[in-house]
């Protein structure tokens, strides 16, 4: 009696969960590089030579690019085939993140890192990862944390090549290719003069802080290309028969209305996240695994909110939830314009919970009331343009509360500066001047050091009171929102995946 050897792709049962596995590794990995690389960037601000508003186009760059490759992702499945573009994107993330370990300096790191946003877009939606989506926000800054103290920087990025190898090689193995479709249609001019529009507004806003902004040709330059790329954008899409998003979707009240939120979590979400890492290392001295843990706070917060979420939303109305959400964000955020460097962990493990708690109210909720009365034929256009507001609102977020941090650094120092005078009297006690002499050098460099420490914490201050005016702003906009009690659905598990 013979056996038959069974091929473990030819097991229907094995092979499913194989590439349920594949595909939660594949976001999972996509999620944590969202967020695992914002805790080392001190260190790799001092490796790569680069500025504190430089450091930060590690960040945008990744999210720009991820932004803008979002959008075709559904196209170029389709039309080359979802197994194929899968395994591609999950090889080129792979060996972009290998690549951004390798880099030498700021001109290869965002250069690597658009190539990472760009592979990486297709991840999530390919997968339609939901809870691996989540795992980002807790695991990534305490594992970056863990990697850049116990190895250096560079393993934040290697630490994506076994989860890649193994990603790639089971897709190989276990995943059907899907039928072709080749005469899918793609609006590809209205593509690209957004995709110049925003990258240019981007290029101007991360560099405009070191170039004195609009005193520099070059960001009048990137400004102009910019404006020219968004015309060309609206002008094709409002008048081609297929454009590339579909206006109707903002005729939709609520949809318009939750566009405006994404811009308010988009900011909240990855800005506060950019300047907690310098607040906590720079500022008050936090070793990186501690930093690592109080970042990770945040996202443990958002976690548990959006586990009760959906059972609240049989409770009370998503306006109402988004309402209580992003009150708490900007409470805690209020909170935040007073920590000094005597602040207490406990204090910021508190706050960061909570502040986590509030963006979890928001995520679900708003998914749900974006998507309540919009037509099934627009939610493919919907979810594309939440997810480019999102990204787009999150890379300008950065730009602007990092350009803040520096301009108001300066600002503040040159205030705090005017004050070390040999006339001022508290100067003079014997207590200040036996530590302070400001008649040596020593005594001098040791007054720079307290006035600059003085002056980031204030400028640190001055960006999370901006941020916390910015979402009170939003909050009486919930009222818009209508019922969603009334013709209550469980939430998309995909639209919630593309909210984080």
């Amino acid at each position: 009696m013979s056996t038959v050897a069974t091929s473990p792709s030819a097991v229907p049962g094995l092979r499913r969960n194989m590439v349920t596995i594949c595909a939660m590794t594949a976001t999972i990995m996509q999620a944590l590089d969202t967020t695992i690389a914002n805790v080392a960037l001190p260190y790799m601000q001092g490796s790569l030579s680069a500025s504190q508003d430089q450091i930060n186009w590690v960040l945008t760059s990744y999210i720009v690019a991820a932004a803008i490759m979002t959008a075709p992702v559904g196209w170029i499945a389709n039309r080359f085939g979802r197994k194929r573009i899968f395994i591609i994107c999950s090889a080129g993330f792979t060996v972009a993140s290998v690549m951004c370990g390798l880099a030498q300096d700021i001109t290869q790191m965002v250069l690597f890192r658009l190539l990472q946003g760009m592979f990486g877009a297709a991840l999530v939606p390919l997968s339609q990862g939901g809870m691996g989506v989540m795992m980002g926000p807790i695991m990534g800054p305490s594992m970056g944390a863990w990697l850049t103290e116990t190895y250096s920087w560079h393993w934040v990025f290697f630490v994506n090549l076994p989860f890649g190898i193994v990603t790639v090689a089971g897709l190989l193995v276990f995943m059907d290719e899907t039928k072709l479709d080749t005469k899918l249609q793609f609006d590809w001019f209205g593509f690209a003069a957004l995709a110049i529009g925003i990258g240019a507004l981007q290029l101007a806003l991360d560099r405009g802080e070191q170039l004195d902004w609009l005193h520099s040709p070059e960001i009048v330059s990137e400004f102009i290309v910019s404006a020219v790329g968004f015309y060309y954008f609206f002008a094709h899409s409002l008048t081609t028969n297929r454009p590339f998003i579909q206006f109707a979707i903002f005729k939709d009240r609520n949809f318009a209305t939750a566009c405006v939120f994404m811009v308010v979590i988009g900011v909240v979400l990855f800005s506060t996240m950019a300047l907690a890492s310098p607040l906590f290392q720079n500022a008050f001295g936090y070793p990186i695994l501690t930093a690592g843990l109080l970042l990770a706070t945040r996202g443990g917060g958002t976690f548990v909110a959006m586990m009760l979420v959906s059972r609240l939303m049989t409770y009370f109305e998503a306006k109402v939830l988004i309402a209580t959400g992003l009150s708490l964000i900007a409470v805690t955020l209020y909170d935040m314009t007073g920590w000094t460097a005597d602040t207490q962990g406990q204090t910021i493990v508190v706050n960061s919970v909570i502040q986590g708690f509030g963006l979890g109210l928001v995520f679900v909720p708003l998914s749900t009331a974006a998507f309540l009365t919009l037509p099934n034929h627009l939610r493919t256009d919907g979810t594309s343009m939440l997810t480019l507001i999102r990204n787009v609102a999150s890379s300008i977020g950065i730009s602007i509360v990092i350009a803040q941090l520096t301009s108001g650094t300066a600002r503040v120092h040159a205030v705090l500066a005017e004050h070390v005078t040999p006339f001022n009297q508290a100067l003079q006690m014997p207590d200040v001047s036996s530590i302070v002499n400001l008649t040596t050098d020593a005594g001098r460099a040791l007054m720079e050091t307290i006035l600059l420490a003085q002056a980031q914490i204030i400028a640190f201050s001055q960006d999370f009171e901006l941020v916390a005016m910015i979402t009170a702003c939003a909050i009486p906009l919930a009222i818009i929102l209508g019922s969603t009690r009334a013709s209550m659905r469980a939430p998309d598990p995909n639209h919630a995946a593309v909210m984080e």
